[in-house]
């Protein structure tokens, strides 16, 4: 028994030299707590600077509000491009097919009507589709 004996406490000895593997401790996070999410957030000054006062950071929303106002306004395509033409054809009384759109601009037909969808909100125009006695879809701007 006194060899057993003698070999336990040697093996205990070689693990208490080697060391037991424990995770190292965590040092403490820096980083403190973080907002909700809709809470306002604050302004930070850099190091030595000053933070802005709220006023001039009003009168600067006021100036991009009316900058905004005036790109809003409807506008014309240029004349030598395709959506002037396509335009142009359906501005006549009787209005333009989609295969006569198709021809004048070398566009396939979901081009044409992603144009017509795009063109009725960018220059706020009306534009009525219908069916001809043919079956094909006619467009017109409706006054």
């Amino acid at each position: 028994m006194k060899n057993a004996e003698a070999t336990a406490t040697d093996t205990a000895a070689t693990v208490a030299e080697q060391g037991a593997t424990v995770a190292p401790e965590k040092a403490p996070a820096k980083k403190g707590a973080s907002q909700k999410k809709g809470a306002p957030k604050s302004q930070k000054a850099a190091k030595g600077g000053k933070t802005k006062p709220v006023a001039e950071k009003k009168a600067k929303a006021g100036k991009r509000v009316a900058k905004l106002a005036r790109v809003k306004k409807a506008s014309r395509p240029r004349a030598e491009t395709k959506g002037a033409k396509i335009l142009a054809l359906i501005g006549r009384a009787k209005g333009a097919t989609l295969t006569e759109i198709m021809k004048a601009t070398d566009w396939q037909a979901h081009s044409v009507r992603g144009f017509l969808s795009t063109a009725a909100k960018k220059h706020k125009l009306n534009i009525e589709s219908a069916k001809n006695e043919d079956g094909q879809r006619v467009y017109k701007i409706a006054k």
